[in-house]
């Protein structure tokens, strides 16, 4: 097997533009990162070219990718190797990545381990059946409970209790309208007993330093599910920037967030890397159904490990004010983004007779089979090569050739051989089962109707996208000009932001602008921190307002308070700022005179269980208008769709492809 390290090409420039915020000074080129589980995204904006390439993951160092992938973009923007050149004339590096995402679904991580001091039991933090099954798997039987006071034996007793349990990380929570006056009194005693100069002494995050949020259990899992996340994403994220200083960079890195925004390094915890790369896709589908006015558009993005699953109703991306993971609450607004354990590497093998898809992955090291780098499990991959659908000689713009002989051992030993099918009907098998948990987990997240359309994209999100579709109850699919990158795109539609809060400590409008210049003034030092004034930013003030389960926001001018607040509430004070940058836009229309599609070749697939020699139609070679009906095979550099019969395609000016069901 061969891998070019040339795989990059430039889109049409009629694809996008670029438009500049209300922020002057941004006219260098824009780089978007977007680093998956098996492929790693790079989409160069360069006022109306976009330029796109993709290489293998390095897991075990992503900083290799990182700039691998850098690297690429050079070369095909300069037709030589000019990293330099490339960073030089760069205005912003916004970078996102799925790999904490896939670090908790498939469970890899630090050994947690809790101590929950006054005013906080066991019981809330693991109430509901979701947290309690996350606490399984994150924690196990390391938790401590303190009893009331502050003995120093007892406290050190209960960190030598965890430590001998295995864990490699604490967090500790404390309960009640002091948890923050008692977690810093543990922190106190814990420095001085344990401290942490010394080799082999354990990090201990502490719960009301990542927020101070007034409810026990939600603030306690923002603070286990943040130490989860933080060491894999601090090694490498603070290593890819001081790597980017030695070249000289004009701004820092930044980190692309999951609740929309972007911010440096030093300014992000790594509780919103989590869906980061997700949600700029969501970004993308939201610019993409406010310039095509779908009401409803359904996101299926599609990469190595996972499937990210969004919605965009009425231009509005779905998110949660207080943000869950796993169906745990957290303290932080993040997008409902749900990612799914099954992606282009997920490994499939048969348990008790029946054909299972994920969650775990061959990610890109070792890889699906057929990659010949030492992988011997089945994935979905395999199967689309050895049933035709994916030519090993054009795979990835024909430069990383495919093994089918490694992929038909592979689905052999995994599928064929324990269920007793041919290689054919295993291959069959398999789809069915991939496509079905797809599915399953769309009409699952989402109230699919007839205005319902779907948007398609990841490397293998137009694969099968049809036969999803049909399966999910959609009759309207969009893949986008850059599906194959379209995380990577989506997050050039953000701005430098960040959000402060706490809560008020009485509810008069004394404390509330006590509380209001605290914020500021934070918000003020972080702004700075991203070469930006608080003068120059868009300052949004929310009060919450939670009164038993239930939290309400109010748009307020900081000032005063509503007059009719209940009067046992609990508020808060969340301040947000936002320093706008360059972001692009996009072109193109459907709907005008259609002509028949360009084909040269077929390709010889198999399609229900039969083999067929379908037309092979080319992205690169149509023009505004190109249609034609399925079943047929449509193929760029980096994705490949199968068009199932009874549904037809259509290109636009901007390379966008609309596919619809025809009526039976």
């Amino acid at each position: 097997m061969t891998m070019s390290n040339d795989v990059a090409t430039a889109t049409k420039p009629s694809h996008a533009e670029t438009h500049s915020a209300p922020t002057p000074g941004a006219t260098g080129r824009l780089i978007n990162i977007d680093n998956g589980g098996t492929l790693t995204d790079i989409c160069v904006i360069d006022g109306a070219k976009v330029y796109r390439t993709k290489t293998l993951t390095t897991p075990y160092d992503l900083s290799t990718c990182f700039f691998e992938g850098l690297k690429k973009a050079s070369r095909v923007i300069y037709g030589k190797d000019d990293l330099q050149a490339l960073l030089l004339s760069t205005e912003y590096i916004r970078y996102s990545t799925t790999q904490g995402t896939n670090a908790l679904v498939e469970r890899k991580g630090p050994r947690l381990g809790l101590i929950l001091g006054d005013g906080i039991s066991r019981e809330a933090v693991f109430a509901s059946p979701e947290a309690a099954s996350l606490s399984r798997d994150l924690i196990g039987s390391r938790v401590e409970v303190l009893p009331a006071g502050l003995a120093e034996d007892v406290v050190v007793r209960a960190v030598n209790a965890l430590a001998s349990a295995g864990a490699n990380r604490l967090v500790v929570a404390c309960g009640g309208p002091d948890h923050g006056k008692h977690e810093a009194a543990l922190k106190r005693l814990l420095l001085r007993k344990f401290p942490p100069h010394l080799l082999g002494a354990l990090p201990i995050l502490y719960s009301h330093e990542v927020i101070d949020d007034h409810d026990d259990a939600r603030r306690t899992w923002t603070a286990l599910l943040n130490a989860f996340l933080h060491p894999a994403m601090e090694r490498f994220l603070y290593g890819a920037e001081h790597k980017l200083r030695e070249h000289k960079t004009r701004h820092p890195l930044l980190i692309f967030r999951n609740d929309g925004q972007s911010a440096r390094v030093a300014k992000t915890i790594a509780i919103k890397t989590y869906s980061s790369g997700p949600r700029g896709g969501a970004e993308g589908a939201r610019a993409l159904a406010e310039h095509y006015g779908f009401k409803q558009l359904l996101s299926m993005d599609v990469g190595g490990t996972t499937t990210d699953i969004g919605v965009v109703d009425n231009g509005v991306v779905r998110a949660h004010r207080r943000g869950v993971i796993e169906g745990v609450p957290t303290s932080f607004a993040l997008c409902d983004v749900v990612s799914v354990g099954v992606g282009g590497s997920s490994i499939i093998k048969v348990n008790s007779g029946k054909i299972v898809v994920g969650p775990e992955s061959v990610g890109s090291a070792p890889g699906p089979a057929c990659f010949g780098f030492g992988g011997q499990l089945a994935t979905i991959t395999d199967a689309f090569v050895l049933g035709g659908l994916l030519d090993p000689a054009s795979f990835f713009s024909g430069e990383m050739t495919l093994d089918a002989a490694r992929a038909r051992a592979a689905i052999q030993s995994a599928v064929s051989e324990p269920l007793g099918l041919s290689d054919e009907a295993a291959v069959q098998a398999m789809e069915v089962a991939w496509v079905a948990k797809i599915a399953n987990s769309l009409k699952h997240y989402a109230s699919i109707g007839s205005g319902t359309t779907m948007a398609a994209f990841g490397g293998g999100g137009p694969l099968v996208v049809c036969k999803v579709a049909e399966a999910a109850g959609v009759s309207q699919v969009i893949i986008p000009s850059l599906a194959a990158v379209f995380s990577a795109f989506g997050l050039g539609f953000s701005d430098v932001g960040h959000t402060y809060e706490a809560p008020l400590a009485s509810t008069d409008d004394g404390a509330l602008a006590a509380c209001r210049a605290d914020l500021t003034e934070r918000a003020r030092r972080g702004m700075y921190a991203e070469f930006a004034e608080l003068d120059d930013c868009r300052v949004t003030m929310t009060l919450l307002v939670a009164n038993g389960d239930e939290e309400t926001a109010y748009a307020i001018d900081g000032r005063s308070l509503p007059n009719d607040l209940p009067k046992d509430a609990r508020l808060s004070l969340r301040i947000e700022v936002v320093k706008p940058v360059t972001q692009p836009m996009l072109s193109g229309r459907f709907g005008g005179a259609t002509h028949a599609a360009i084909s040269h070749a077929k390709r010889r697939c198999l399609l229900d269980g039969a083999w067929q020699d379908l037309p092979l139609y080319r992205a690169e070679e149509q023009t505004s208008g190109a249609s034609a009906e399925g079943p047929a095979v449509l193929e760029e550099a980096f994705y490949t769709c199968r068009i199932e019969a009874g549904w037809c395609f259509e290109f636009n000016a901007a390379g966008d492809i609309l596919l619809r069901r025809l009526a039976s």
